[in-house]
């Protein structure tokens, strides 16, 4: 690594969306209500800086079912960003597009890009990418892919915060990225 931001620093971001525990209702879409955002410092393997952006949704409305499953509430969302300004954000205070990024499995990249372009949005993130499950998955050697939750009891490590809270989720995604590259698992950019 030469020092650089952009080789040591690494953003891991789990995002939450409004859900429901069937189909959507008519008219509504999946939205990004909560972006969570940890930033690591490859070269020190340190959780250095946590961030959490929540966005409003525009097609859609906060479920019972999501408040139950992330605690978030539709007044709550009221109060955030339009999603593009989020993006914005993203890019502007967090070099979104300049740095590495991580998310575990490929839902957060995907909505992402979904979103983007039904909004005419421009994608916040750089080309570099890591899919956190796949490399934990392959340095563990394990058949199946585990959720976030049984990924931090295999690598012997806390569940800290609530569960399918974006900022919660990106900080024990962080713990793991970090116990991935104590093992040389990590992947270099």
């Amino acid at each position: 690594m030469n020092g650089t931001d952009t080789d040591r620093l690494l953003n891991v971001v789990d995002i939450e969306a409004t859900c429901w525990p069937g189909s959507p209702p008519p008219g509504s879409v999946s939205e990004i209500i909560e972006i969570g955002l940890t930033v690591v410092d490859l070269s020190t393997a340190e959780r250095v800086a946590r961030h959490r952006i929540m966005v409003r949704p525009v097609r859609s409305e906060v479920s019972t079912f999501c408040t139950e499953l992330t605690g978030i509430t539709q007044q709550e969302v009221n109060r955030g960003l339009p999603f593009g300004e989020a993006c914005r954000v993203l890019a502007a205070e967090h070099a979104s597009g300049a740095r590495p990024w991580a998310s575990w499995g490929d839902y957060d990249r995907l909505q992402f890009t979904r979103q983007c372009g039904a909004t005419r949005t421009p994608y916040p993130f750089g080309r570099r990418h890591t899919n956190a499950k796949a490399v934990f998955t392959d340095v563990h050697g394990l058949r199946k892919r585990p959720g976030m939750a049984q990924a931090l009891g295999i690598a012997g490590l806390p569940l800290e915060g609530r569960h399918h809270r974006g900022e919660d989720d990106a900080w024990n995604i962080a713990a793991l990225v970090l116990h991935l590259a104590k093992r040389d698992g990590w992947p270099l950019s």
